[in-house]
C-alpha cells in the first residue's frame, strides 16, 4: 500500500494520506512525491485546482514520523534533510498558483499543519482538532506555523505556540487556521463534485457557521497574560499563585494553559516567542521557515528535542528530562544559542539542481 495517493482525478490534482494507522505522518519519501507532484501541477492546464485529504478517521495527519531521528544525534544530517525537504513543500504550498483545498478531520498537528494549512480552501469539521505541540517533545512549531501564529488575533499566537492547545473547528476558523466549517458528511460529495468541475467556489457554498469559539471568548485575558516580550516576561505578567485555601484566582484561559506550560522543554517555550514575535515583523513565509531552521538545524545536537522524542515516543514514560527544569527561569544566553543564524548552513528553499 501507497503511503500517499497521487492521481489526477477530472481538473483536479488528488494527493491522498495514506497511512492511517500511523495517523497518517509524514516520510521523507511522502514529502518528496507530494513536492514532485505540485512541480508538474503548478505548470498543467489541465489541473485547475488541488484536492488535499486523508485515509482514515482519527487523523488529517499527526505531523511527521519523528521516530526515525531518535538516537541520531551523533550524526543530525539525516533530520537536517528531512526538514529542508518538509519546509520547501511548506514553502511551495503557500506560493502554490492554483486554489488548494485540504479537508482536515481528526487530528492535524504539527507537520499536518504544514500540508494543511497553507492552502487556500481549509476545510474543518466538527470532528478536528489542530494543535502545534512540538514544544512538549522540545521542538518549536515549525513547517511554517510561526507565520499562522504571528498572524492570529492578539496573543493567541503565543498562547497556541507555548501551550500547544488544540484547536476545534471554531478556533480554528477565528485564529486563522481555516477557513470553512463543512459537515463532514458533505465532503465525499463535493470532493466528487471538485473533480468534475474544478469550480473552487462549491466550498464556500457548503460552509456552515460552527458556533462559538471557545478561544474567541478567552481573547481578553490571553491578551493580557501573553503580550510580554520574552516567556520571562509572560511569566511575571501572570497572577500570583493563591494559597491552597483560597479559591482559585486564575480565569479560566490560564487555568488551562498552566498545566500544558508545566509540561513543554522551557527551551522550546522561549524560542517560540522570540520567533513570533520576529515573525510578526516580517510576516513572510520564508521569514517564519527560515527562523524555524535555526531551532531544527541545532535540535538533534543541541536542545531537547532527543529527550523529547524519548519520552514521547520511545519508551513512552511521558517524563521527559529537560535540559531546564524551570521555564520561570532561563538564561537569554541558551534562546541565543537555539536562534542565530546558521550563515551558510541556512535553509535553502531553491530546488534542487
Amino acid at each position: 500500500m501507497r503511503d500517499v495517493l497521487i492521481r489526477q482525478e477530472g481538473r483536479t490534482g488528488r494527493i491522498t494520506l495514506n497511512r492511517p494507522a500511523a495517523l497518517n505522518a509524514l516520510t521523507l519519501e511522502m514529502i518528496g512525491a507530494i513536492d514532485a507532484a505540485l512541480r508538474d501541477w503548478a505548470r498543467d492546464d489541465g489541473i485547475a485546482m488541488l484536492v488535499i485529504d486523508a485515509a482514515g478517521q482519527r487523523a488529517f495527519c499527526a505531523g511527521g514520523d519523528l521516530t526515525q531521528f531518535h538516537g541520531s544525534g551523533a550524526d543530525p544530517a539525516p533530520g537536517r534533510a528531512f526538514w529542508q525537504q518538509e519546509y520547501r513543500l511548506n514553502a511551495r504550498l503557500f506560493h502554490f498558483p492554483k486554489p488548494v483545498a485540504s479537508f482536515m478531520q481528526g487530528h492535524a498537528l504539527g507537520g499536518g499543519v504544514g500540508i494543511g494549512c497553507h492552502g487556500s480552501h481549509r476545510v474543518v469539521g466538527a470532528g478536528t482538532r489542530i494543535a502545534l505541540p512540538e514544544c512538549s517533545i522540545g521542538l518549536v512549531p515549525d513547517v511554517g506555523s510561526t507565520l499562522l501564529l504571528a498572524q492570529a488575533p492578539g496573543r493567541l499566537g503565543e498562547y497556541l505556540g507555548i501551550t500547544g492547545d488544540r484547536m476545534a473547528a471554531a478556533d480554528a476558523l477565528h485564529c486563522g487556521f481555516a477557513d470553512y466549517h463543512i459537515p463532514e458528511a458533505a465532503w465525499p460529495a463535493l470532493i466528487a463534485a471538485l473533480c468534475d468541475s474544478g469550480d473552487w467556489t462549491l466550498i464556500d457554498a457548503a460552509h456552515v457557521p460552527p458556533g462559538p469559539s471557545r478561544l474567541a471568548g478567552w481573547q481578553g485575558d490571553i491578551d493580557t497574560a501573553f503580550g510580554g516580550e520574552t516567556l520571562g516576561d509572560i511569566y511575571r505578567g501572570l497572577p500570583p499563585a493563591q494559597p491552597p485555601d483560597l479559591p482559585p484566582a486564575l480565569p479560566p484561559a490560564l487555568a488551562h494553559a498552566l498545566p500544558l506550560m508545566a509540561r513543554n522543554a522551557p527551551l522550546a517555550m522561549a524560542c517560540t516567542v522570540e520567533f513570533i514575535h520576529r515573525v510578526r515583523m516580517r510576516p513572510t513565509i520564508e521569514t517564519a521557515l527560515g527562523l524555524e531552521y535555526r531551532y531544527a538545524h541545532r535540535a538533534l545536537a543541541q536542545g531537547d528535542f532527543p529527550e523529547g522524542i524519548r519520552a514521547a515516543l520511545i519508551d513512552r514514560d511521558g517524563a521527559p528530562r529537560w535540559a531546564h527544569a524551570d521555564w520561570t527561569r532561563l538564561p537569554a544566553r541558551d534562546v541565543l544559542a537555539m536562534t542565530l543564524p546558521l550563515g551558510p548552513d541556512a535553509l535553502n528553499l531553491e530546488d534542487d539542481g
